[in-house]
C-alpha cells in the first residue's frame, strides 16, 4: 500500500477518533471475555494437574482399593513375595485445617525410605528450613518425621500465607475428630512448579495419616513404577494382577487425571462458548462501523478511485485500517481480560470446589497459546466482519460512489437474500442439534442463533411500518418522522438493532434455563429434603463428600430430647471396571423423601422399588450417573462394581432425578453396602423431630450437644436455602458475561446512532431551517432510540425463547445430563425487554445532545 493511502488511513482515524474508539472497545472487551474465561479454566486445570502431580510424582501406575483403602500387608508382600522394589506406599485424603480458615489441605502420608524414585520432597534437592542453625538440622528433622507422631512438613507458600513457621501447630479435622500437628521443617523447593505443588499439602509419615485419617493398617493406594512398553514390564503387570486380592486393581496413574478431565470437560466448553457471544455481538458493531465508515468517505474514495486507484487498493485501505484498529483492541482486550481473570479464576474455582473437585488457584496460567488465540480470533472476527463492507466499497463505479443512498438502495434488495440465508443458517443449526455431540451442539446453536439474527433485518423493515401510525398518533411529527428515519437508515440501523437483539435473547435464553434449573432444584430439595435436622461436614462437596463421622454421633444425636428418629448415610467412591471415574455411591438406611423421589425409570411401582434397594436387591442410579456414561434404561439393567469380595454385578432397580452431584450418584441399602465394603462409618445424618416439639430449640440443643465436633448442623429451611446460594454462585458468572455483551450492544446503537447524525448532518440542518425545535430534535433522537431498543426487545423474546429451550432440552442434558422442567415468567421476558429498550435510551443522550447543537446555517454549508 502506497504511503498516500496510508495516510488517509491514519488521518481517518485521527480525525474519527471517537467512532475509532468505539471500534476498538467492541473488539476490546470480546477478546476480553474469551481470555478471561480462557485463563479461569486453564488456571484451575494447570492447579489440579500440578496438584495431582505432587501425589502421582514419578509413578506410572497405582495399587488402589475401595473406599477405606486396603490392607498394608499388600505392600509388604509385593516387595517381599513378587520382588517389586519400585513400590511406595500413601496413605492420603483431604482434611480441614481448623486454624488456617478452614483451608482444604491434602494430607500425604509417605514412607521416606521408599519415596526416592517418585517424589523428591525430602531428599537433598529441596532445602529444607526446620527453624535451627546446627549443622545436622536436616537429619534431625528427618528423624523427629520418623520417631515423632503428628509431625509435618509443609511447603514454603502454605507457610507464608498463614505465617507458619518450625514447630508451630495446625489443628486438623477429619470427621469429627480434631488432631494437632506440629510443623518440623518448611520445604524450600527452587522451581515455581514444585512450590505451588506442595502449597496445599501436609506431608506426615505413614503411621500418622493412618492415624488422622482412621485408616490403621490399611492404605490408600501404592505407586508403582513399571514400564508397561517393555516385556518385563508386561510380565510384573500380570504377576501384580494375579497376586492382587479381588478387592483391589492396578491402574496407570494418569486414568483418574484423564476421568477428572472428562467430568470438567463439559463445563469449560460451556464457559467457553458464552464467553464468545460478546464477540459475535463486537462483529455486528464492528460491521456497522466499518460500512459507516466506508459511507463516511464515499467521497473520498470516489475521488480516489476517479484518480485511479484500483479497486484492490480501496479494499486493502478498508481491510488494513480495520486490521490496525482490531489488533489495537486484540491487544488491549488481552490486558483487559488478564484483569477480568483475577473475578473469572476465583467464580470458575468456587464452582469446581462445590461440584468436582477440591482445588486451590493461587497463580494465574497465562499461556503463549490463550494469548495468540485472543489476538487471533479478535482479529479473525474482526477481518469477517470488516470483508463486506471493504468489498462493497469497490464493487460500485467512481460516480455511483459518491451517492450517499446507494448504500440504502443496495441493503434494501439485499433484504431478500439476506433473510433467505438466515432461514438457510437457522435450518442448519436446527440440524446439527440432531447429532449427540456437544461441541456439534454448540456450533448448531451458534448457527441457530446467527441465523435468527440475520431475520432481523427483515423484521425491522415490517416492525418499523407497523409502528409509524402508532408512534405518529402517539408523538405527532416527530413519531410519525421517527420509523422512517430507522427505514431510510436501515444499513446501520438495522445492525445495531441487531446486536442489541442478539445480546437480549441470550439474556433471555440464559436466564429463561437458569430460571427453569433453579425452581427445577428448588422442586427437588422441596420433595427430597424430608427430614427436620441434618448434620454433615461443613465442606460436603467434591473430594470432601466422603470423609466419615464417628458412629457415636449418632447415639449423641438421638439422645437430644425432641429427637423421634435418627437416619443415616455413607457416601463413598468406589471402583468399576467399566469406568475410569469413581463410582459414588450414597448408601441410605431408608427414604429420607419419605415416597417423594422422583423416579424417570424402574422395574416395579414406587414402594416395591425402594422395599427392594433398602434389603440389598439392587441399585439405583441417578439420571446423570446414567445419562454421563451413556447407560440406556432396560429392566435388565446391571452395574459392576469392586467391592471387597471383588468386581459384583448390581441390578439396577431404577433411574432417579438427583441434582446432589455433577457426576451422578449410585443409591444402595446401607446394610447392603456394608456386607460388600465392609465398611461401618457413615457420612452424613437426618434427625427427625417429635410431633410437638420445637424445630428451633432441637436443633439448637444438638448443636450445643455436638459443640466442639465441628459438624453442620441444619434445619430443613436452612440447608435447602445454602443449596440455593450454590447453584446461585455457580451461575453468577453467566450473568457477568451477559452484561459484557450487553454493554458491547450499547456501543454498538450508540455507534449507529453517532452514524447518523454525523450522515444527516445537512438533514438536520434543513428540518432545523424549517422550524424543527432543539426540543423536537431531540424527542426525534429519543423515539428513534426508544423504537430500536423497542424491537430488539420485542425480536429477542421469541429468539430468546427458542435459545433457551435448546439449552434446556438439548445443551444442558448433553453437558450435564440434567433434565430440567421448562418454567416460564412474564418477568425474565420483561426484564430482558427493559434492558434492550434502556440500553437504546441511555445510547441516545449523546447523539440526541449533539444532533440539538447543530447551528443550522453550518450545517448546510457544510455540504
Amino acid at each position: 500500500m502506497t504511503a498516500s493511502l496510508s495516510r488517509v488511513i491514519l488521518r481517518h482515524i485521527q480525525r474519527r477518533f471517537s467512532q475509532s474508539l468505539l471500534f476498538i472497545i467492541g473488539v476490546m472487551i470480546g477478546v476480553a471475555m474469551l481470555v478471561s474465561i480462557d485463563i479461569a479454566n486453564n488456571s484451575a486445570k494447570a492447579a489440579f494437574d500440578i496438584s495431582t502431580d505432587a501425589i502421582v510424582g514419578r509413578a506410572t501406575h497405582e495399587i488402589v482399593g475401595g473406599p477405606r483403602g486396603f490392607d498394608e500387608g499388600i505392600y509388604t508382600q509385593l516387595r517381599r513375595q513378587i520382588g517389586w522394589r519400585d513400590a511406595a506406599p500413601l496413605v492420603t485424603d483431604f482434611i480441614i485445617a481448623e486454624n488456617l480458615n478452614e483451608q482444604p489441605l491434602r494430607v500425604l502420608g509417605i514412607d521416606p525410605f521408599a519415596e526416592g524414585p517418585f517424589r523428591n520432597y525430602l531428599t537433598s534437592d529441596i532445602e529444607l528450613d526446620t527453624g535451627n542453625d546446627e549443622p545436622n538440622a536436616d537429619i534431625i528433622a528427618l528423624g523427629r518425621f520418623l520417631v515423632e507422631p503428628n509431625t509435618v512438613f509443609i511447603g514454603e507458600r502454605l507457610a507464608t500465607r498463614y505465617g507458619l513457621r518450625p514447630n508451630d501447630t495446625i489443628e486438623v479435622r477429619y470427621g469429627d475428630e480434631l488432631h494437632t500437628l506440629t510443623v518440623i521443617g518448611i520445604l524450600l523447593p527452587d522451581d515455581n512448579i514444585s512450590q505451588e505443588a506442595l502449597q496445599s499439602l501436609l506431608i506426615t509419615d505413614i503411621s500418622t495419616a493412618q492415624e488422622i485419617l482412621a485408616l490403621e493398617g490399611r492404605l490408600t493406594s501404592i505407586d508403582l513404577i513399571i514400564d508397561a512398553d517393555s516385556p518385563e514390564g508386561r510380565a510384573a503387570l500380570e504377576e501384580i494382577n494375579a497376586f492382587l486380592p479381588p478387592s483391589v486393581s492396578i491402574k496407570t496413574a494418569t486414568a483418574r487425571t484423564n476421568a477428572v478431565g472428562q467430568m470438567t470437560e463439559a463445563f469449560e466448553l460451556n464457559l467457553t462458548a458464552l464467553s464468545l457471544l460478546a464477540l459475535v455481538v463486537g462483529m455486528f458493531l464492528v460491521y456497522n462501523t466499518v460500512t459507516f465508515s466506508v459511507v463516511q468517505r464515499r467521497p473520498i474514495i470516489g475521488i480516489l478511485r476517479s484518480l485511479g486507484v484500483t479497486r484492490r487498493q480501496v479494499f486493502g485501505l478498508i481491510i488494513v485500517e480495520s486490521l490496525l484498529l482490531s489488533f489495537i483492541g486484540s491487544v488491549l482486550g488481552l490486558g483487559l481480560g488478564i484483569v477480568l481473570s483475577r473475578f473469572t479464576v476465583e467464580a470458575v474455582t468456587q464452582t469446581v470446589n462445590d461440584s468436582y473437585f477440591t482445588v486451590t488457584v493461587t497463580q494465574l496460567r497465562i499461556t503463549p497459546f490463550i494469548l495468540l488465540k485472543g489476538v487471533s480470533v479478535g482479529i479473525g472476527a474482526t477481518l469477517l466482519a470488516t470483508l463486506l463492507p471493504a468489498y462493497e466499497a469497490t464493487t460500485t463505479p467512481p460516480t455511483s460512489v459518491i451517492r450517499r443512498s446507494d448504500l440504502e438502495q443496495r441493503t434494501m434488495r439485499l433484504v431478500p437474500y439476506i433473510t433467505l440465508i438466515g432461514i438457510t443458517a437457522a435450518i442448519g443449526g436446527a440440524l446439527l442439534l440432531t447429532i449427540e455431540t456437544l461441541l456439534v451442539s454448540l456450533i448448531g446453536v451458534f448457527a441457530l442463533v446467527i441465523g435468527q439474527a440475520l431475520l432481523t433485518v427483515l423484521a425491522t423493515i415490517i416492525l418499523a411500518r407497523l409502528l409509524q401510525p402508532i408512534t405518529g398518533g402517539i408523538g405527532g411529527l416527530v413519531g410519525r418522522m421517527a420509523p422512517r428515519s430507522i427505514l431510510r437508515n436501515i444499513s446501520r440501523t438495522s445492525i445495531a438493532i441487531t446486536a442489541l437483539m442478539l445480546a437480549v435473547s441470550v439474556i433471555i435464553g440464559v436466564t429463561t434455563m437458569v430460571g427453569s434449573f433453579r425452581i427445577t432444584v428448588q422442586d427437588w430439595l422441596s420433595y427430597t429434603l424430608q427430614s427436620d435436622i441434618f448434620i454433615s461436614q461443613p465442606n460436603s462437596a467434591g473430594d470432601l463428600a466422603d470423609i466419615p463421622i464417628s458412629r457415636e454421633i449418632i447415639e449423641r444425636v438421638a439422645s437430644v430430647e425432641g429427637v423421634e428418629s435418627v437416619n443415616y448415610v455413607r457416601v463413598a467412591n468406589v471402583q468399576s471396571p467399566d469406568y475410569d471415574q469413581l463410582v459414588q455411591l450414597n448408601a441410605i438406611m431408608s427414604d429420607i423423601s419419605r415416597g417423594n423421589r422422583k423416579l424417570l425409570h424402574s422395574v416395579a411401582d414406587y414402594d416395591t422399588v425402594f422395599e427392594q434397594l433398602i434389603h440389598g436387591e439392587g441399585v439405583l442410579l441417578s439420571e446423570v450417573f446414567a445419562n454421563n456414561r451413556g447407560i440406556k434404561w432396560r429392566d435388565d439393567l446391571t452395574l459392576t462394581l469392586i467391592t471387597e469380595n471383588g468386581p459384583y454385578e448390581f441390578p439396577v432397580l431404577g433411574i432417579y432425578q438427583d441434582f446432589s452431584s455433577v457426576q451422578g450418584v449410585v443409591l444402595i441399602g446401607l446394610e447392603n453396602y456394608r456386607q460388600k465394603w465392609k465398611d461401618d462409618n457413615i457420612s452424613s445424618l437426618a434427625a427427625n423431630i417429635e410431633p410437638n416439639a420445637d424445630l428451633q430449640k432441637v436443633a439448637d440443643a444438638i448443636r450445643n450437644e455436638l459443640a466442639g465436633t465441628g459438624l453442620l448442623v441444619q434445619s430443613n429451611r436452612e440447608l435447602r436455602q445454602a443449596a440455593i446460594e450454590i447453584f446461585d454462585r455457580t451461575f453468577a458468572i453467566t450473568g457477568a458475561l451477559n452484561l459484557l455483551a450487553t454493554i458491547v450492544a450499547f456501543i454498538g446503537i450508540l455507534s449507529a446512532l453517532m452514524a447518523l447524525q454525523i450522515e444527516r448532518r445537512r438533514e438536520i440542518g434543513i428540518m432545523r431551517a424549517n422550524g424543527l425545535t432543539r426540543a423536537q430534535l431531540f424527542r426525534l433522537t429519543f423515539w428513534e432510540t426508544g423504537i430500536m431498543g423497542g424491537i430488539a426487545g420485542f425480536v429477542a423474546m421469541p429468539v430468546g425463547l427458542i435459545l433457551g429451550i435448546v439449552l434446556i432440552y438439548i445443551i444442558n442434558l448433553r453437558s450435564f445430563g440434567w433434565s430440567l422442567t421448562l418454567n416460564l415468567r412474564a418477568e425474565f421476558f420483561l426484564q430482558a425487554f427493559a434492558v434492550a429498550l434502556i440500553a437504546a435510551l441511555l445510547a441516545g443522550i449523546y447523539p440526541a445532545w449533539k444532533a440539538s447543537t447543530i447551528a443550522p446555517v453550518e450545517a448546510i454549508r457544510s455540504e
